[in-house]
């Protein structure tokens, strides 16, 4: 009987889990909060540790980097890595590198948000991408 519970906690467990896979992965904002890593077209640092990017016309994604970088807020390019693939849908998928006299740095994206049109208005002109 007691093996019977368990069985059954760990399917409803299972099942559950399932579910709400199923959900996140149907969810539309889920799928709109996706790039591709070659879609970038531009971008600004706010601050040692914070790049906003624009993605295609419209999208812009702020990425916080989880370590400060000296030379971002004067570089002018980067890269953002996308690992396994070029989708990137969460701060586990994006590298973003940065040029250094001592070569190229590298720095793991520790969140990415996708800003919405009001936010995007209300950037400064020098955060904009």
């Amino acid at each position: 009987m007691k093996n019977r519970s368990i069985f059954m906690i760990a399917l409803a467990t299972v099942a559950a889990t399932a579910l709400a896979g199923q959900a996140m992965a149907a969810s539309p904002k889920a799928k709109s909060d996706c790039f591709y890593s070659r879609n970038i077209d531009g971008f600004q640092a706010v601050d040692r540790e914070t790049v906003n990017i624009r993605v295609g016309v419209h999208d812009v994604y702020q990425l916080k980097l989880l370590g400060a970088s000296p030379d971002i807020d004067w570089t002018e390019t980067i890269a953002v890595v996308a690992r396994g693939g070029s989708f990137i849908c969460s701060a586990l998928d994006a590298t973003v590198v940065v040029p250094s006299n001592l070569g190229p740095q590298r720095y793991p994206v520790s969140s990415i948000r996708k800003l919405d049109p009001a936010e995007i208005a209300a950037l400064p002109k020098k955060q904009k991408p």
